[in-house]
């Protein structure tokens, strides 16, 4: 069954919106329409989410975007409905983002919502991250939503052979995510690790990354 839903965002978060995205709101508008219709649809997301799609998903990844060097290759691993992936590309024209999702259904909506969008600054690649490390090598892993630290850190470190960060999207956990996965860090040559918060000259709520810089000290 077709469904017609048009999330509209509060006050502040077009305010917030309109800052992140600029002249690049409306490929926003229309990302977030196909999240509240076909992404709800094909069950990407549930729809208690939709009410919640600007301030809690979109914006809450967007705002990342901003810890990212000028020009970089990013990788974001376990897509899933291109959160905070597609956000980036879509804030950030000068970045190159490849999205890595191993489920079939999954990689062909993302297809059809990049077509869509026009976005050239994106490629879908299906896979499993760990099976992923021989194609894929890049300045920038992010990841929201895929695993506990300890786990993520062997999804998403070996994609930078050696160079570059992780920016994983985290909650009011990460801090203690980071204490119990240091050692499995530092095993895959993270140098540095950090908790930061992001957006909160924007958003009501800021957004918690966990930062993991490789081969830097």
């Amino acid at each position: 069954m077709s469904v017609s839903v048009d999330p509209v965002p509060t006050p502040a978060e077009r305010l917030a919106a309109e800052a992140v995205f600029g002249d690049r709101l409306p490929l926003a508008e229309r990302y977030v329409k196909h999240l509240a219709t076909s992404g709800m649809e094909r069950g990407l997301l549930g729809p208690r989410e939709v009410p919640r799609l600007w301030g809690r998903h979109v914006l809450n990844c967007a705002v990342v975007a901003g810890l990212i060097p000028e020009g970089a290759e990013v990788a974001d691993v376990g897509s899933g409905a291109g959160l905070p992936g597609l956000t980036f590309a879509i804030a950030r024209p000068d970045l190159t983002v490849t999205l890595i999702e191993p489920l079939e259904r999954r990689c062909i909506w993302l297809s059809e919502v990049v077509d869509d969008l026009g976005l050239d600054n994106v490629t879908v690649y299906r896979s499993r991250a760990e099976q992923a490390v021989a194609q894929i090598d890049v300045d920038v892993v992010t990841a929201r939503a895929v695993s506990a630290l300890s786990t993520l850190a062997g999804l998403t470190i070996p994609l930078l052979h050696g160079k570059g960060e992780v920016l994983a999207i985290k909650g009011r956990s990460a801090a203690e995510e980071v204490e119990k996965a240091h050692k499995a860090i530092r095993k895959l040559g993270g140098r540095h690790t950090e908790v930061v918060t992001v957006g909160a000259d924007t958003l009501e709520e800021p957004t918690t990354v966990v930062r993991i810089r490789v081969g830097q000290d």
